[in-house]
């Protein structure tokens, strides 16, 4: 009765020890597929997300003038449609 339970024991044995193995081998293959990832996206030059947030709110300002002075522009064009006329 001995025999079969240290059988048992044994596979359980190997089989934790494989399970181990195959985490530290997935934990390098993580670790190497960041590293040329980051490599990667460095030599293409792609921006960061803060740059791209930054340059987006700049654009959102910018347009939200640019409708600001469209506004006023056209509020002067109605208030001197003569002016407008020969300018």
């Amino acid at each position: 009765m001995n025999a079969p339970n240290r059988l048992l024991d044994e596979v359980a044995r190997l089989v934790t020890d494989a399970a181990g193995a195959a985490q530290g081998v997935r934990r390098e293959v993580e670790t190497v597929v960041k590293t040329q990832m980051q490599r990667i996206l460095a030599d293409m030059d792609v921006v960061t997300r803060e740059e791209f947030e930054a340059v987006r709110e700049m654009a959102i300002m910018a347009r939200e003038e640019n409708d600001r002075l469209a506004e006023r522009l056209a509020a002067l064009e109605t208030a001197s449609p003569a002016k407008a006329k020969k300018a």
